[in-house]
């Protein structure tokens, strides 16, 4: 090889090394301007409050403003469609849940696909569903109300925020693996099918922890069991709904994605920056506060809950033969 050869291939090397230096520290130059995060609900709901709680803590954790922007509809999906056509640059990101699962089996003729258009950032938390009865109904523990829907098969009006929703697919799921028929009574969101379970007017919810909890608390619900495979914080007396049926679980979830192609280094620094808030002793206690509990991990232990929610709920969907209208 000539001295110029040598000399060529050395500055052609050396660039080589410095653009590749260069572009991990320019996705890392981040964030530099306010970050939205987009939540496909609406507000006032517990995946709001989550949001905005977290919100809070990545504001502080890198400097810059994390806006929580509400974008309800179409079950959650104008939302999410929103950050799957974002510049994957990490300035839009998405507050996703058990809708988007649900969902992918749900809507036939989805503009995306959520497992493969978002890209999985970090778990952020947990939330049980709690198996809620009005006071008046004749059972007192899971196996009760087993015993009792199976002797009047389709008396028992079982409530949901609507077809397709959490509270819906759990208490399907619950259908399929005890044998017992109920009634199917889907309502306009949730705050509507508490309101008439509390009236008396349908008789069992499986509906998230902190919107039931004062219900319970004031004796207007009575709590059966939590539908996670571990108790509640909040209710540790409380049985699991899989101590009477083994293998059933079914519970909400909050995790952050982003657009795919999202920079792998910014991906990277926000599910560190995510597992040391959640590692604060303080974000465990307003998590715990509200019913919930962290939900730690890589992106990648995040990616595995997602496919495995989303092949769970398919089989319900199928089997259940739910539909919108």
């Amino acid at each position: 090889m000539t001295l110029f050869r040598r000399l060529a291939f050395a500055a052609v090397a050396g660039f080589v090394v410095v653009a590749g230096a260069i572009a991990p520290a320019a996705a890392l130059d981040w964030p530099t301007r306010p970050v939205r995060i987009i939540i496909p609900l609406g507000a006032g709901g517990g995946g709001d409050v989550f949001t905005r709680l977290f919100a809070e803590q990545l504001q502080k954790r890198l400097g810059q403003p994390f806006v929580v922007e509400n974008r309800p509809g179409a079950g959650g999906n104008i939302g999410t469609d929103t950050v799957v056509k974002a510049s994957p640059d990490g300035y839009t990101l998405l507050m996703c849940g058990p809708v988007n699962t649900i969902n992918t089996s749900l809507y036939p003729n989805l503009p995306f696909d959520f497992s493969s258009d978002i890209a999985p950032v970090a778990g952020v938390i947990r939330v049980p569903l709690v198996m809620v009865v009005h006071p008046s109904f004749p059972a007192r523990t899971v196996g009760d109300f087993i015993a009792y829907a199976k002797a009047h098969p389709g008396k028992v009006n079982m409530a949901s925020g609507g077809n397709g929703t959490p509270h819906h697919v759990a208490g399907e799921l619950f259908k399929m693996m005890t044998g017992v028929e109920m009634q199917h009574v889907p309502y306009r969101g949730s705050a509507p099918a508490l309101a008439d379970l509390v009236g008396g007017q349908v008789q069992v919810m499986f509906d998230p922890i902190p919107s039931s909890k004062e219900y319970v608390n004031s004796g207007r619900l009575r709590a059966l069991a939590v539908t996670t495979q571990q108790r509640a914080a909040m209710w540790p007396a409380l049985p699991t709904v899989s101590e009477v049926v083994p293998g059933y679980e079914a519970y909400s979830w909050y995790g952050v994605g982003a657009p795919r192609q999202t920079p792998a280094p910014i991906v990277s620094l926000l599910n560190r920056e995510v597992n040391s808030a959640l590692a604060e002793a303080k974000t465990r206690a307003q998590l715990e506060a509200i019913g919930g509990a962290e939900l730690s991990g890589s992106s990648q232990e995040f990616a595995r809950l997602i496919a495995a929610e989303t092949d769970k709920w398919r089989r319900v969907v199928q089997v259940a033969h739910i539909r919108l209208d």
